[in-house]
C-alpha cells in the first residue's frame, strides 16, 4: 500500500535534517549538503507516491543526496573553494551509488539536534540563526519565515543564504557544542522551537488551522533538548508549554475545521495525558527557582488546562502571571493577553483602556490579533456592532483561511444586533 502524500511529506520533513547532518558531517560543507538533500527530497516526492516508500527511506535519501553532492563537488572542481574541499575528502568511487549506509554514515544516529545547534551558530545574528534553523531543521518555507519576521520574502532568502555562507566560512566542525558553548546558543535554539511550534499549532496562512507535522516536530526536538539539558528550567518550561497547549488541539476546531474559542471548547476532547505530563514538568521546574518566560507561559497554560469549565478558570492568577511576564519580556503580544486577562478580572472597560495604551504605542499596528482581542472585549461590553467592525478588520489581516472564515461569520452575526454608541467604549 502506497502512503498518502501528506504522510510522505511528514516523513520527508522528519528525515531532511538528519540527512543534511549526515552529509555535513561527511563532507564538512553545510551549504552544499543542504542543496544536495533538497534535490534528493524532490526525487523522493516525485517517486515515492507512485512507487511506494522504500524499506529504508533514510538510507535511500542519504544515498541519493550523496550522489547529488558528489556530482556538485566534481562540477565545481575548477573553482578554488571546491578544490580544497575535494582534496580533504576521501576519493569518491564514481562506479557506485554510495558506500553502504551503515558503514559510512552511522545510519541509526539522529543528527537533528546537532543540526539545531549548528544553525544557531555564534557567527550569526539571532535573527539569522532563527531563520536558518526554521528553514533547515523546521522545514518551513522561506515565505513562512518571512511572514514570521515581517520582512519581504526576498530579504529573508538573502538572510538565509548569507547565514549558510557564514557557517561555512567559520570552519566550525559538525559536532555538538561543548557544554559552555551550548549554553550560549540555547536562547536562540529555544526561540526557534517556540516559533516552529506556534506555526504548527496556529498556522499563519493556508487552508488548515493546524500544521500538525510542525508542532509534533517542535515537541520532539524540545524533548531531545530536555533530555540533553535536564537541569535547564527554561527548556523544561518550553516543553511543558508545548504539551499543555497542544493538548487542546483536537477541540480547537469544529467538524468543518473552523476555530472554536477556548471558552466554548469541549474539554473532554483535551488530551489528559499530555496535560498531566505538562503540569508535572512545570510543577517540578517552578519549585527549583530561576523562573523564566517559558515557565511563566507554561504556568498560564496549566491554569487554563486545570479548569474543568471556562467559568472555573483562575483569571486573577493568570492576570498576575501576565504581569510578571510583561515585566520580564518586552513583547506587545504579552501586553495584549494581559489586557484580556484584566477584562476577565475587572471587567471589559479595564481591558479596553489597556488596549488604548497599547494601540497608541503602534507596535501592533496591522496585527490581526489586536483587533480580535478588542472585538472580544467590545462584545463583552455589550457593543456588538463595534465588535463586528474589529472582527472584520481582523479577518482582513489574517492569511489563515479557517480563522478568516470564523471572524467573518462572527462579524456578520454581531452586525445584525443593535449596539450602544461605540465612542463611549473606546
Amino acid at each position: 500500500m502506497i502512503p498518502e502524500a501528506p504522510a510522505i511529506d511528514d516523513l520527508l520533513r522528519e528525515l531532511a535534517p538528519q540527512v543534511v547532518g549526515v552529509l555535513t558531517r561527511r563532507f564538512g560543507d553545510f551549504d552544499t549538503a543542504e542543496d544536495a538533500v533538497q534535490e534528493a527530497l524532490l526525487d523522493a516526492a516525485a517517486q515515492w507516491p507512485e512507487e511506494g516508500v522504500p524499506g529504508n527511506p533514510r538510507g535511500w535519501l542519504i544515498q541519493v543526496a550523496y550522489r547529488r553532492m558528489a556530482e556538485q563537488i566534481r562540477s565545481e572542481q575548477a573553482r578554488r573553494r571546491r578544490e580544497d574541499l575535494v582534496a580533504a575528502q576521501e576519493p569518491i568511487d564514481q562506479r557506485t551509488m554510495a558506500p553502504p549506509v551503515d558503514e559510512a554514515y552511522e545510519a541509526g544516529r539522529d543528527d537533528t539536534l546537532t543540526m539545531l545547534f549548528l544553525c544557531c551558530h555564534p557567527a550569526l545574528t539571532p535573527a539569522s540563526a532563527i531563520a536558518l534553523t526554521l528553514r533547515s531543521v523546521g522545514g518551513l518555507t522561506t515565505a513562512e519565515i518571512a511572514k514570521a519576521f515581517m520582512v519581504p520574502e526576498a530579504t529573508m532568502a538573502q538572510r538565509i543564504s548569507r547565514a549558510k555562507q557564514r557557517i561555512k566560512a567559520s570552519g566550525v566542525p559538525f559536532r555538538m557544542p561543548a557544554p559552555e558553548e551550548r549554553r550560549g546558543r540555547l536562547g536562540s535554539v529555544l526561540h526557534v522551537l517556540y516559533l516552529i511550534f506556534n506555526e504548527g499549532y496556529a498556522s499563519s496562512d493556508g487552508p488548515a488551522l493546524h500544521r500538525v507535522e510542525l508542532s509534533r516536530e517542535a515537541i520532539r526536538l524540545t524533548r531531545m533538548a530536555y533530555r540533553l539539558l535536564p537541569g535547564d528550567c527554561e527548556v523544561a518550561g518550553l516543553l511543558a508549554l508545548m504539551l499543555l497547549t497542544d493538548a487542546r488541539r483536537l477541540a480547537r476546531t469544529d467538524r468543518n475545521g473552523i476555530p472554536v474559542p477556548l471558552a466554548e471548547q469541549d474539554r473532554s476532547e483535551w488530551d489528559g495525558a499530555a496535560i498531566a505530563e505538562g503540569i508535572g514538568i512545570i510543577t517540578r521546574t517552578l519549585a527549583r527557582g530561576a523562573i523564566g518566560p517559558y515557565q511563566l507561559q507554561a504556568a498560564i497554560a496549566a491554569l487554563h488546562d486545570e479548569a474543568a469549565t471556562a467559568a472555573e478558570t483562575d483569571w486573577p492568577q493568570i492576570l498576575a502571571l501576565y504581569g510578571l511576564l510583561e515585566r520580564m519580556s518586552d513583547n506587545p503580544v504579552v501586553s495584549l493577553n494581559r489586557a484580556v486577562a484584566a477584562a476577565m478580572v475587572h471587567g471589559p472597560a479595564a481591558g479596553l483602556d489597556m488596549l488604548k495604551v497599547l494601540e497608541a504605542g503602534g507596535r501592533l499596528a496591522g496585527n490581526h490579533r489586536f483587533h480580535v482581542a478588542r472585538a472580544h472585549l467590545l462584545e463583552m461590553a455589550g457593543a456588538p456592532r463595534a465588535a463586528a467592525d474589529d472582527y472584520r478588520a481582523a479577518a482582513g489581516r489574517t492569511l489563515s483561511i479557517p480563522e478568516r472564515d470564523y471572524l467573518t461569520t462572527r462579524a456578520a452575526r454581531l452586525a445584525a444586533v443593535g449596539s450602544p454608541d461605540r465612542s463611549r467604549l473606546r
